[in-house]
């Protein structure tokens, strides 16, 4: 994007601001309360496979959704075309759908005192110039060195480069509109090799708001290369109970069923494991997670939540004791509570190191185990806390690898894999909304042959 396409993106956001303006003006005229949501994104997206250019693409994508609430009931709709005529026919489509919904008390605007009239500055944009040739530069530069690391190398997923930058609008009945901007940059290469007529598959990316802030193309293709041989000729284990290293980038996942247990969508539904667990201990005394959305130029930080609400910081665990649900608007009226802001998800959530020393600390502290770099599946049941999924990773004796697995199950119960985390090293994964280091519980099934 060239500094003119910059500077007429820039302009674009006050003619978004007034397109979405308009649309909540037309539904309070016609006696509604409203909210309405507008997005633009344009970007660049390259891929190369093979040393070849794959694919090339430009993209400027653009939706207005307004929400209009009569009475206790809700319409929706949407539309791409932000012409009046358009936005004048989207409003009416809303009104209309609104009259045949069903009539429900929980449905209506986040309440007032909870906007964010005033968003901080989060410095969630930072402008790159960035050329078609330099971004297939980039993910040639990325899948050629892992190509040629080693020969076992015999084959390519491709490699990636996304650049796109956005703005966000949302303004309400309320009197709120509050819009900013932002940047996404990213470099993904994924390889194949092969030995003994095996093959293993593996992959490696860097992401920032901040183009500079990206690790290196020859990074991003090398250290690919190395986690795919070094899965080469893996072996099955028999069926044990062991303890367990999930890594970080995986660990995410473990922290990820926890929020989903604890939205208010699960919760009103009385489809989560952690029903009624609020101010329970449900991990251990020493566990502590914080979200901080304020953090500048960070991936999932926001000044506001997808309703308006202004996102806060919090403390989700403390001592290992539930701090708080994450509720919506609408979840928190289903259980007479008040939204905490997480329309739309959650926002930077911190999980405290109590373990020193990166993974191979954490390896030493464990002996004999399993590490997890890999999970398969959907075998999680947020309902009743069965877990079981298909996984690949690397047995582990005397704190150090031996080999990689591959083909195996590992299997628990999600609340006891919460309340059994002995470790959380300080080798934080920084690329999810989920800041984890790798996690080590104590004792968990594993199958194999």
């Amino acid at each position: 994007m060239t500094q003119q396409n910059k500077r007429n993106f820039i302009d674009q956001q006050q003619q978004l601001c007034d397109a979405v303006e308009y649309a909540l003006s037309l539904a309070e005229k016609a006696g509604a309360t409203a909210e309405v949501g507008m997005t633009k994104v344009t970007g660049l997206s390259v891929s190369t496979r093979l040393k070849e250019i794959e694919n090339l693409e430009f993209n400027n994508d653009g939706a207005l959704g307004i929400s209009v609430y009569v009475g206790s009931k809700k319409g929706n709709a949407s539309t791409s075309d932000l012409s009046s005529e358009a936005i004048k026919r989207t409003v009416e489509s809303a009104l209309s759908i609104a009259k045949y919904t069903s009539e429900d008390p929980c449905t209506d605007l986040a309440p007032k005192e909870l906007m964010e009239f005033n968003p901080p500055d989060l410095q969630l944009y930072h402008h790159a110039d960035i050329s078609v040739d330099q971004a297939v530069e980039l993910a040639l530069t990325a899948e050629t060195a892992a190509l040629d690391y080693d020969k076992r190398i015999v084959n390519s997923d491709g490699a990636s480069f996304n650049s796109s930058e956005g703005i966000r609008v949302y303004g309400n009945t309320h009197g709120v509109l509050n819009s900013y901007l932002s940047s996404r940059y990213s470099l993904s290469c994924s390889v194949i090799a092969e030995q003994e007529q095996a093959l293993e598959r593996d992959y490696e990316y860097t992401i920032s708001r901040k183009f500079t802030d990206l690790q290196s193309a020859t990074w991003v293709g090398k250290t690919c290369a190395e986690k795919v041989i070094a899965r080469l000729k893996p072996q099955k284990l028999s069926t044990l109970q062991v303890p367990v290293i999930f890594l970080n980038d995986v660990a995410t996942g473990i922290i990820g069923h926890l929020a989903s247990a604890i939205s208010g969508g699960a919760l009103y539904r009385k489809s989560s494991f952690l029903l009624d667990q609020l101010g329970q201990q449900i991990l251990p005394s020493w566990f502590q997670i914080s979200e901080r959305p304020h953090l500048l130029a960070q991936l999932a930080s926001t000044p506001f939540d997808s309703e308006g609400v202004k996102t806060r910081d919090q403390e989700i665990i403390v001592d290992g004791v539930l701090q708080t649900y994450l509720l919506t608007s609408y979840s928190a009226k289903k259980l007479g509570m008040q939204t905490t802001g997480h329309a739309g998800g959650i926002h930077n959530w911190l999980v405290k190191p109590n373990h020193t020393g990166g993974l191979s600390a954490l390896l030493k502290q464990m002996g004999t185990g399993l590490l997890v770099t890999e999970l398969m599946g959907q075998g999680v049941n947020l309902v009743t806390g069965d877990y079981s999924r298909g996984a690949a990773g690397f047995w582990v004796e005397n704190g150090e690898i031996q080999y990689p697995v591959a083909e195996i199950t590992i299997a628990g119960s999600l609340p006891t894999m919460l309340q059994q985390i002995v470790a959380v090293g300080d080798d934080v994964e920084q690329r999810s909304n989920i800041r984890t280091g790798s996690i080590l519980i104590e004792s968990m099934k594993v199958s194999g042959e």
